[in-house]
C-alpha cells in the first residue's frame, strides 16, 4: 500500500512540531501595535532559519494555547490525500455536489460553488472539495497519519472524531509553535511524505506570490472559537535571496469581525517592519 510508511522503522518516536525553545527567542512587543490597531488580539513568530532565531510577539500565546486549525488543515489534509492516492495531483478535479453554499455574512461562496481542481481549491480555501478528500482518505486512516505526525498533539492525542469537520469544530486544537515547525519542516521535506509526489506538490500550491524581490507562501485559516469569537490563522514562510523564514500568526476577535483582510494586512505590516519584501534580507 502507498501509505506503508506509517509502521514500523520510521516512526518509533512521534513527530513534535514544537519549534522554539528559551535559548534562541526575542520577544517583540514593539509588534503589539499592528495587533491593537486591527482590533484584534493574538501572537505572532517569525523563525531566521540562517539565524536559528525566533522573534515572537506575545510569546506564551505563541507556545501555550492551543486553537483549531481551521483551514490551515488543508495542509496535512493535503499531504494524506496525495500520499494515499485519493488526490492524483494538483490537478485533479472533483465535481461541485450542487449545493449552492453562502459564507457566514452571507455572501454565496461563487469559488466554491464549481468544480474545482485541488490548487484551486487550496487556493480559495474550498471547504467541500477538502472534506471531500477527507471521506476519501477515511477515519482510520486519517487517524493513523495523525498519530504518526504527532499533529496538534501538544495537549494530548488529536482525536478524528467527525471525519469531514473535526479540524473546524473545535475538537482538535494545535499551537502556533506546532504550526510554524510544521510548514518548517515541510519546506525542509522533512515530514514521512513522498517529496516529488507528495511534499513538492503541496510546497508548490502554498506559493501566493512570487515577484523579483520575495517569494511568499502560506495557508490561511478561519473559523469560530468555541465562545463563538472569530479565530483567524496564517502560516507559511518567506524567501528572499533564497533564503527561508517561517512563520505563524493567529488572531482573534469579536464575533462579526471580517478576518479575512486583517489577518492579510498584520502579516505584511510586521514583515515590512523586519525588513522583508524589498529584497534586501
Amino acid at each position: 500500500m502507498r501509505y506503508l510508511f506509517i509502521s514500523c522503522v520510521c516512526f518509533l518516536v512521534v513527530m513534535m512540531f514544537a519549534a522554539c525553545s528559551p535559548n534562541n527567542v526575542t520577544v517583540d512587543d514593539s509588534l503589539k501595535k499592528y495587533f491593537d490597531e486591527n482590533h484584534v488580539t493574538g501572537t505572532f513568530g517569525l523563525f531566521d532559519n540562517g539565524q536559528g532565531q525566533f522573534s515572537i510577539y506575545n510569546l506564551s500565546r505563541f507556545k501555550d494555547s492551543a486553537y483549531l486549525p481551521a483551514s490551515t488543515f488543508k495542509i496535512v489534509n493535503s499531504l494524506i490525500g496525495l500520499e494515499t492516492g485519493k488526490i492524483s495531483g494538483q490537478h485533479m478535479v472533483i465535481k461541485w455536489d450542487g449545493v449552492t453554499r453562502k459564507f457566514p455574512g452571507g455572501d454565496t461562496a461563487s469559488a466554491w460553488n464549481k468544480d474545482l481542481t485541488m490548487e484551486e481549491a487550496f487556493k480559495v480555501s474550498a471547504v467541500p472539495y477538502y472534506q471531500e478528500v477527507a471521506r476519501r482518505i477515511g477515519k482510520d486512516t486519517m487517524q493513523r497519519f495523525l498519530d504518526t505526525l504527532g499533529y496538534a498533539s501538544r495537549y494530548g492525542r488529536a482525536i478524528v472524531r467527525k471525519i469531514d469537520s473535526f479540524w473546524l469544530d473545535n475538537s482538535i486544537k494545535i499551537t502556533a509553535d506546532e504550526q510554524l515547525g510544521l510548514v518548517k519542516k515541510l519546506y525542509f521535506d522533512q515530514l514521512p511524505f513522498r517529496k516529488k509526489t507528495t511534499q513538492d506538490i503541496v510546497k508548490q500550491i502554498m506559493l501566493q506570490e512570487d515577484n523579483a524581490n520575495y517569494k511568499l507562501s502560506y495557508k490561511s485559516g478561519w473559523a469560530n472559537t468555541e465562545n463563538g469569537d472569530e479565530l483567524g490563522w496564517i502560516i507559511g514562510w518567506i524567501e528572499e535571496n533564497k533564503h527561508p523564514y517561517f512563520f505563524a500568526l493567529n488572531v482573534d476577535a469579536p464575533p462579526g469581525t471580517n478576518l479575512q483582510p486583517i489577518r492579510i494586512k498584520l502579516l505584511k505590516d510586521i514583515l515590512k517592519q523586519y525588513g522583508f519584501m524589498e529584497g534586501k534580507k
